[in-house]
C-alpha cells in the first residue's frame, strides 16, 4: 500500500502537472454533451462582495448580507444570489480539494451555503480558470471537475469564473471545460463567464455560460480609465453594439453595478439602473447592504424599471439616436410595450424626445407613458414623447398601446 507522504508527493506532482498542461494547451477541446440548464431564463439578480468589500470577505459579512438582502426589501425585489467574490479560498488540502480560508470562514463552505438557503436566497462563489485567482489564491485550472464537485457538495448555485494567470488557454475551450464538470456535477449552478470580452465571448459563449462578461471591470466613476477598469459611459459605449448576442438564458454582462458605493451622484446611479435594465444585464448589487440609504434603496429596488430588465423577451435595448450627448435607447417588451431611455450625458439639461418610428409603431397609434422614475402617466399620446432631462440623468419610459 501506498504510504501517506509518498501519497501526498505524488498528488502534489500531479496536480502540479494537470495545471500546467492545462495553460499550455491553448487548443484545448471538450465537447459539451448536454445542453446548458435553463438555469437564467431572465437576467440573474442578486449581490456580489468584491466592489464593496474585495479581498476583506468573511461568514460574518456575508450572514450578514444575507440577512440585509432580506430585511431591506431586496429579495422582495427579485434579487436572490449572494456570491463570494475572491480571496475565500485559502489552499487545497492532500486530495487536491479546495478549501476555504480557515480563519475567515471557520464553519465551512457547507454551513453557510446552508444559513444562506434558508433564507430562501441562493449561494454563490469565484474561482479562476488559471492557476491563480486574480488575487492569488488556487485556481481551478487543473482542477475544474474536482472543483465542480466540491462545490456541488457544498450547495453552490452560481459560480463567477475568472481569466487572471491563465497563460496561453483558449477562452471558449477552458470555459467549455468547466461549463462541462459543472454540468456533471449533479447540481444545477449557474456559469457566469468573467473573461472580460476579450475574445469576444458573444460569438461562442451561449451554449457555454449563463452569461458573460463584455469589457474589463466597471469603475464607480461616470468616465474614465482606472488601470483595468472603466468608467460607466465607457461600459455603455462598449455593450451598444452588443445586443443581438443576447437571449434568455444567456447575457451579455457590463459588470455588477455600483450604486450606492459613492463614486457616482444618486442622478448618475439612476442613469446606471436605468441603462442596465436596457441592457437586460444582470442585476448584480455590489454596494454594502446593511447600510443603504434611501436613494440607494429606492433605486436598486424600482419594480418597474427591474420589471424592463426582467422582461421575459430577453430582447436587449438598443441605441437608436445619438446627437452630441444626447440619446435614445429603446427595447420592445414581450406584452408589446416599448421601454425607452432617453439618456443625457452632457453637462447641461436638455430637451430630449423618442418617436413613434423609433420604437417601431404606427405614428397615429395612441398610448400610455409611464415615466418609471416620477411614476407619472401620460394618457393618449401619439406620434412621439420626451421632456426634459437633468445633466448625466434619464427620463425612462414604458410606452404601452391603448385601444
Amino acid at each position: 500500500m501506498t504510504s501517506p507522504w509518498l501519497r501526498r508527493v505524488l498528488l502534489a506532482a500531479f496536480t502540479c502537472l494537470a495545471a500546467s498542461l492545462a495553460l499550455a494547451a491553448p487548443h484545448e477541446t471538450l465537447k459539451l454533451d448536454t445542453p446548458k440548464p435553463r438555469l437564467a431564463p431572465t437576467p440573474p439578480m442578486g449581490w456580489n462582495s468584491w466592489n464593496k468589500f474585495a479581498c476583506n470577505v468573511s461568514e460574518q459579512l456575508i450572514r450578514q448580507q444575507a440577512d440585509a438582502m432580506v430585511a431591506s426589501g431586496m429579495k422582495a425585489a427579485g434579487y436572490t444570489y449572494i456570491v463570494i467574490d475572491d480571496c475565500w479560498q485559502k489552499s487545497r488540502d492532500a486530495d487536491g480539494n479546495i478549501q476555504p480560508d480557515p480563519e475567515r470562514f471557520p464553519s465551512g463552505m457547507k454551513a453557510l451555503a446552508d444559513y444562506v438557503h434558508g433564507k430562501g436566497l441562493k449561494f454563490g462563489l469565484y474561482s479562476d480558470a488559471g492557476a491563480l485567482t486574480c488575487g492569488g489564491r488556487p485556481g481551478s485550472a487543473g482542477h475544474e471537475f474536482q472543483d465542480a464537485r466540491q462545490y456541488a457538495k457544498w450547495g453552490v448555485d452560481y459560480l463567477k469564473y475568472d481569466w487572471c494567470y491563465t497563460g496561453p488557454r483558449n477562452p471558449e475551450a477552458a470555459y467549455t471545460i468547466m461549463a462541462k464538470a459543472l454540468r456533471e456535477s449533479g447540481r444545477d449552478i449557474v456559469l457566469s463567464i468573467c473573461e472580460w470580452g476579450s475574445s469576444q465571448p458573444g460569438r461562442w459563449a451561449q451554449p457555454v455560460g449563463h452569461l458573460w462578461r463584455t469589457t474589463g471591470d466597471i469603475w464607480d466613476a461616470w468616465q474614465g480609465k482606472k488601470e483595468w477598469s472603466h468608467g460607466l459611459l465607457d461600459i455603455i459605449d462598449m455593450n451598444a453594439e452588443l445586443w443581438a448576442d443576447a437571449a434568455p438564458n444567456g447575457w451579455n454582462d457590463p459588470d455588477m453595478l455600483e450604486v450606492g458605493n459613492g463614486g457616482m451622484t444618486t442622478t448618475e446611479y439612476e442613469s446606471h439602473f436605468s441603462l442596465w435594465a436596457m441592457l437586460a444585464a444582470p442585476l448584480i448589487a455590489g454596494n454594502d447592504m446593511s447600510r443603504m440609504d434611501a436613494d440607494t434603496r429606492r433605486i436598486l429596488t424600482n419594480a418597474e424599471v427591474i420589471r424592463v430588465d426582467q422582461d421575459p423577451l430577453g430582447r436587449q435595448g438598443r441605441r437608436v439616436w445619438r446627437e452630441g450627448a444626447l440619446e435614445v435607447w429603446v427595447r420592445t417588451l414581450a406584452d408589446g410595450d416599448r421601454a425607452a431611455v432617453l439618456f443625457n450625458r452632457g453637462e447641461v439639461a436638455a430637451d430630449i424626445k423618442v418617436s413613434w418610428a423609433q420604437l417601431d409603431l404606427p405614428g397615429r397609434l395612441k398610448a400610455e407613458v409611464h415615466d418609471l422614475w416620477s411614476g407619472q402617466r401620460t394618457r393618449g399620446v401619439a406620434g412621439e414623447f420626451g421632456g426634459r432631462v437633468a445633466p448625466h440623468g434619464v427620463l425612462m419610459l414604458r410606452i404601452t398601446p391603448t385601444p
